[in-house]
């Protein structure tokens, strides 16, 4: 990949096409228009800050494994150990929201145009069949992958415009500005508006996930000491210009509040595309954000699948000798891109049998990679004569910036673990949490096979095997 396609795939798997049109029905009852306005703004300008704080340390270590990497050689083995079981667990709750979306909304589209009736089992079997195919698109090579994110771009940027530009001046009337900026709605059952709005942080700091794909795909982009850490900074900066465009189009162009959350079809934005644009125009616009949501899915696949590569090649996952095999004509991890599919799909089980299932989803993605962006920066931080600033670093701004960014995340994570909905019952309850806690057991019983594991290729490593290795990479 060059600079333009690193960039391409942290803007791909971010896509706020994807995390701004999913997650648009929580953020209404989550504290509103308001709320989502103004956390757009704010939330999104701490996202800039953690970016660079992670882009300083991605010039100074651009490996594949990213964060995992960079904290092993900051911290030592047992922090690369813990950041890459829970960096690998965000990065597959990101890749089931963005594929559960995909679904969802391929299941409103075909509502409109037929007599289907959006269920959960249909929505995870529609899920399913857009797993397979993005493993495929994966198994084909990098190439294929990068072509993808690179169209994905212009996908992205021409759906923004036509979806907002539609909004603006097909449609009768719109909302005001003091609606779109003032409107505050609380649904959560909650009495404390400043924790409401607390919440409704999560769309944007889950739309505000996965760039550090550019990191994970430093291993193959040019000049990735610099590449990679720009990849991050842009992506991020257009994200968030895009992403507020495109909520307040959407907002301006809400007709009825409640028919709008209380919609058919389990998706609001369709609901006010239906409304604005009437069947067919809503039709054309769900095809550009199912478009958007497949590329997001593709991007987080190859990401994703990068990272259990990285992970395995020092032993520390279970059955790690799979998830390293290298196909030798295409040079993909092609096991990995298999059980990267395959565990997104089992985290959208719940969705069966839970309500608020996708905004655990979500919040899994937020709690499991947000905090492993500042893993490396806060042992840079505590151990500054292990650190090497590489080409691309903030110079004296560098401790404040990386301070900045670590209580940030220390408070977002322990937010999103936190209940979403009141009363807390089986059906309502935020099972992040419970997904974090399970992984954090199951990487500590883990552990001790991964120790040994990792001393045995460190003894055992022969000057053909340190060959093969420079040849994976």
């Amino acid at each position: 990949m060059g600079p333009f396609g690193n960039f391409a795939i942290s803007f791909s798997v971010i896509s706020v096409l994807t995390g701004c049109m999913t997650l648009y029905g929580y953020g209404m009852g989550h504290g509103g228009p308001a709320v989502m306005m103004w956390g757009w703004v704010g939330a999104g300008a701490m996202v800039l800050v953690i970016g660079m704080a992670l882009a300083e340390v991605t010039s100074a270590y651009p490996t594949s494994g990213a964060m995992y990497y960079m904290a092993r050689i900051l911290g030592g083995p047992r922090w690369g150990y813990y950041t890459g079981w829970i960096n690998l667990l965000g990065m597959l709750g990101g890749l089931a929201g963005s594929g559960y979306g995909a679904a969802a909304f391929l299941g409103a589209l075909l509502s409109l145009q037929t007599d289907y009736e959006p269920t959960p089992g249909s929505t995870l079997l529609i899920l399913a069949v857009i797993l397979i195919v993005v493993a495929a698109i994966n198994l084909c090579g990098v190439r294929i992958a990068a072509f993808f994110n690179d169209l994905s771009v212009w996908w992205h940027l021409v759906g923004i415009v036509t979806i907002v530009g539609t909004l603006w001046i097909l449609p009768d009337s719109h909302q005001s500005p003091s609606f779109v900026f003032g409107k505050f709605v609380n649904d959560t059952g909650f009495s404390n508006p400043l924790y409401v709005c607390a919440l409704g942080l999560l769309l944007t700091m889950y739309t505000f996930t996965g760039y550090d794909a550019s990191a994970h795909l430093s291993e193959e982009t040019t000049q990735a000491a610099v590449s990679a850490p720009r990849g991050i900074i842009k992506s991020i900066v257009w994200s968030w210009i895009g992403g507020f465009i495109l909520l307040a189009g959407l907002t301006f162009a809400i007709q009825d509040y409640a028919t709008t959350q209380a919609t058919k079809t389990g998706v609001p934005p369709a609901q006010i595309l239906i409304d604005a644009l009437g069947t067919d125009g809503a039709t054309l616009m769900l095809l550009l954000v199912i478009g958007a949501m497949f590329f997001c899915t593709i991007a987080v696949t190859t990401s994703g699948s990068r990272m259990v590569f990285a992970v395995s090649r020092d032993g520390e996952l279970p059955f790690s000798h799979l998830w390293r095999r290298i196909s030798p004509r295409t040079l993909v991890p092609y096991w990995a891109v298999c059980m990267t599919v395959v565990a997104a799909f089992a985290l959208t089980l719940p969705s069966l049998w839970s309500t608020t299932a996708y905004g655990a989803i979500t919040a899994i993605s937020v709690v499991g990679i947000t905090p492993v962006y500042i893993i490396p920066v806060f042992l840079k931080l505590i151990r500054p004569e292990r650190f090497t600033p590489g080409p691309w670093n903030l110079g004296r701004w560098s401790d404040l910036v990386g301070w900045t960014a670590v209580i940030w995340v220390t408070l977002c994570t322990i937010l999103f673990c936190l209940p979403q909905s009141y009363p807390v019952t089986i059906d309502t309850m935020n099972y992040a949490v419970v997904t974090l806690a399970g992984a954090l057991l199951l990487a500590t019983a883990y552990w001790p096979v991964a120790r040994r594991a990792g001393e045995t290729r460190t003894h055992a490593n022969s000057p053909r095997d340190m060959q093969q290795m420079e040849d994976i990479v």
